[in-house]
Formats: structure tokens, sequence, C-alpha cells
């Protein structure tokens, strides 16, 4: 009975902090149409994401809250009002905002209405936020990844003050997602299912911006997503930074595998892809629900970092290279047609070029379909920081083998698929040539063919004609999915 309270009360704090941020998107509406006045125009903004997808869904929810209280979007950053959700996986990152602060602190000084926000992991560090007071302080308003939601009450005090407004949360047990939400495309959308990270990798700092692991009721995701479904949404790709941990902190536990199950039943979904599996904890049941499974991508983002299992055990992966290779010949044998990516890293503190050697070996041996490569960054607060660092040029000299490794093995698998016809969900139209349309395959690769504008959101059989590497060009064929 207890528990039931618990449940109860907390849906109910939620859905009453829901109503109580429309409340200041309506309130925030007001200064925006009294900018409108002043303007002799609508007052414009731009949301530019820097990060992974849950930055990206973060960012339709800032667009959508910002919408609905009056401002036009825009991808110009000459906008009245521009917000920067960021990102500090890697140290680049950093220097990119702060780089492209300078250039609006220069727009700003020619148009004196114009408001700047920050927002997001970079905000979640104190040496940024003294940073920023110091060198960038026509910044007007700093919010954090715990308190997301409480956005339109920010712009608010925004509006009201005369100082830089900064709300920075070290943690937060709240969810509210029931928010406006302006989406990039009107057919697919990112889900969160789990805010925060218990892994404590020694080289990430994602569990000390993001916070401890949180799941979504799954009650709250199915009503979502069938929302969205009833919207024309087609694909769905449900987010956290480690979503075969999802469920283990409910009241009432549940596995990823089983919230696979109840999403997979909501009709008018036709796609599910999810990100970002941890190898530790990806499971048997998981593997049979995603092979028996006609809706979920033959997709698996599943991280390696190293073949080395001397470094993965200095970067708290928690498995062997042997394990490793285990898992994914299970996968294979089980779903023979998946399609596996991966990230890793090199120059990772004390790490060899016999190391290297271990990780390309793996390379070779698994046949990743794509590989996102990185050389490790230097994060302060990190337990990877005070290590021993390796010299540039022998972290130059590892990457480039390895990259050579990962073009190598990735063109040969995407090669196998010539001639086939595949689905494809036909994304936008081609840039490049307007005559062409850019659609993603079951198993994430992309594919160019030639097609009107009107078929952008349906999923069509393509014929795959042409082998470029990390992409396809092709053809239609046959009679369109209806």
């Amino acid at each position: 009975m207890n528990q039931m309270r618990q449940q109860i009360t907390e849906k109910l704090g939620g859905r009453q902090e829901t109503l109580r941020q429309l409340y200041f998107t309506e309130k925030a509406g007001e200064y925006v149409r009294a900018l409108s006045s002043r303007l002799g125009r609508k007052p414009t903004c731009c949301v530019t994401t820097f990060g992974c997808q849950m930055n990206a869904r973060d960012s339709e929810k800032l667009s959508g809250i910002l919408e609905r209280a009056g401002y036009e979007l825009t991808d110009d950053e000459g906008a009245d009002f521009v917000i920067y959700n960021t990102c500090t996986v890697r140290d680049n990152a950093n220097q990119r905002v702060y780089g492209r602060l300078g250039h609006l602190g220069s727009l700003k000084k020619k148009n004196p209405d114009k408001r700047v926000a920050l927002c997001g992991c970079m905000m979640q560090e104190p040496s940024v936020i003294e940073k920023i007071r110091k060198s960038y302080g026509f910044v007007d308003l700093i919010f954090g990844t715990h308190n997301i939601y409480k956005f339109a009450e920010l712009l608010v005090l925004m509006f009201e003050s005369d100082q830089t407004v900064i709300d920075i949360w070290e943690e937060t047990d709240q969810i509210v997602e029931e928010l406006p939400a302006e989406r990039k495309y009107s057919f697919k959308s990112g889900i969160n299912i789990m805010f925060g990270c218990n892994n404590f990798c020694s080289y990430c700092i994602v569990p000390y911006v993001r916070g401890r692991e949180r799941s979504r009721n799954p009650e709250d995701i199915v009503r979502e997503i069938e929302a969205l479904a009833r919207d024309g949404v087609v694909e769905v790709m449900l987010l956290g930074q480690n979503v075969n941990s999802y469920g283990k902190n409910l009241d009432s536990p549940m596995s990823f595998a089983q919230l696979l199950l109840a999403i997979e039943k909501i009709e008018g979904i036709q796609r599910i892809r999810f990100m970002t599996s941890h190898p530790k904890d990806l499971s048997d049941e998981l593997i049979e629900v995603m092979k028996n499974s006609k809706k979920i991508c033959r997709h698996l983002h599943l991280p390696l970092q190293s073949g080395s299992t001397r470094i993965l055990e200095r970067m708290n992966r928690r498995y062997t290279k042997e394990q490793y290779l285990s898992l994914v010949d299970k996968i294979r044998n089980r779903i023979p047609d998946i399609s596996i990516t991966t990230d890793i890293i090199v120059g990772f503190p004390g790490e060899t070029p016999e190391d290297v050697d271990e990780t390309i070996d793996v390379v070779r041996r698994v046949k990743f379909d794509n590989a996102f490569t990185f050389i490790y960054s230097r994060r302060t607060g990190t337990p990877a920081a005070a290590m021993e660092q390796v010299a540039p040029e022998t972290v130059r000299e590892g990457f480039d083998r390895l990259l050579k490794a990962v073009q190598d093995t990735a063109k040969e698998r995407a090669a196998l698929l010539n001639g086939q016809v595949l689905d494809a969900l036909a994304e936008e139209v081609n840039e490049q040539d307007p005559s062409m349309l850019n659609g993603r395959l079951s198993n994430n690769m992309i594919v160019h063919f030639k097609g009107g504008r009107e078929l952008v959101g349906r999923i069509l059989p393509v014929r795959l004609t042409q082998c470029c590497g990390f992409y396809y060009t092709g053809e239609l064929a046959g009679k369109e999915h209806e």
C-alpha cells in the first residue's frame, strides 16, 4: 500500500509541475508579446544543440516551449534569442562553445534586445560557470541538465532580471516530460526512457553531470509513444545513457526487454530503435526479443572503447576482450542480419601500441558495420584525468592505424548488401540534389534514391545499387509500402 501511495504521489507531483510550467509558458508569452510589439515583428529564437541524441531531444522541448511562448524558430544565430544546449563529453566540445560565444557577444553589442542562454551538461561543471561569469558576462540565462523542465519558469526570471540568471542543481529525482516539444521530424521522435548513469567509467564525466540512473514509469513511456503514433510518428528512438539497465530502480522493476515488448504492441509504430547499450548489461532476454521482433531495427550500438582487457580494466568497463567477443558471437548467431556499431577511444592513459593492436584485433574479428573513433579527451574530475597521459604522437599513430582497420572492415560489411531490396525510411530531401531523397535502412545505413518530397516520412522498398563506402545509392523497387 505504501509503495502504491508513493507512486501516485510521484505521478501527481509530476503532473502538478507540468501544469506549473505551462502557466509559466503563458506568462513568458506576455513578455514575448511585449517584445514583439516593440520590435514591430515576431521575435526569433535559435536553439543550437551540441552532443548526443538526449541533448537533441532536450532541444526539441526547449524549442516547443519557446514556440508556445510566441517565438519564431530559426537556425540563424543572429536571432533575438539564442540558446546553446551544450555537451561536455570531450574538451573540444567545450572549446567550440567558448569560440561561438565570442561571436554571440559581438552580435549582442549590435542588438540590445538579443538574449543568450546556456544549458546542458557543460553547465554542470563549476569551473565552466566561473569562466562564463568572468569572460562572458553578457549571457542572460544559465541552467543545467537536472532542471531543464523548468525552462519556462527560468525564461520568466530572465525577462524580469537585469542580471544573469544562474540555476544549477547538483541532482534531482523529478521527471517531468509532458511539456510542449517541437520535433525536428514529424514522422520520427526520440523518447527519454531513463536519465543519468551509474557506471562511472574512469574517463567519463557523464555520471557527474547527468546524475544517477532514474527510469521513467513504463506507463508514461507507452502513453507518450501512443500519442506520437496518433500524431503520425512511425519510428521511435528510445534514449538513455545505458538503456540495458532500464527499470532497475522502479518500485516494480521491469527489464528493458519487457519495455520493448510493451512498445511493440503500439499500433502505428513501425520501427523501434534504442541507444546506448552497455555490453555488461546486455541480456539473453533482450537478444531474444530483438530476434523475434518485427519492429525493432536490426541495429545495435555496442560501445567497445578498447580491445585490451588491461585498458578496459583501467577504464572500469567491467568486461574483458573475450567477454565482448563472446557477446558479439551470441548476438550474430541469434540475429544474423544485425548491424553492430561501436565507439572506440584511442590514447587512454597507459595505453601502448600493443593495446591498440588488441583493439584492432577486435575490429577485424567483429567486423563492425561502423565505428565512431575518438582520441581520449582528458576530463577534469574523472579518475583517468589523474593518470599518466600518453604522448600525442603515440596517440595519433595508434588512431591512424585503428581508423584504417575500421574503414576496411566497415566497407567489407557494407558491400554485402549490394543488390538487395531493403526497406528505407525516407527522411529528407537531399541538399545537394533535390531530386534525391535520403533514406535510412533498418540497420541504420543511409541510402540515397530518386523520389519526390511527398514520399518523405514513408517506409519504402529500395534496391541498393551502388556501395559508396559507408552509404548506398539505390532506386525505388516495386510497389510503395502503404
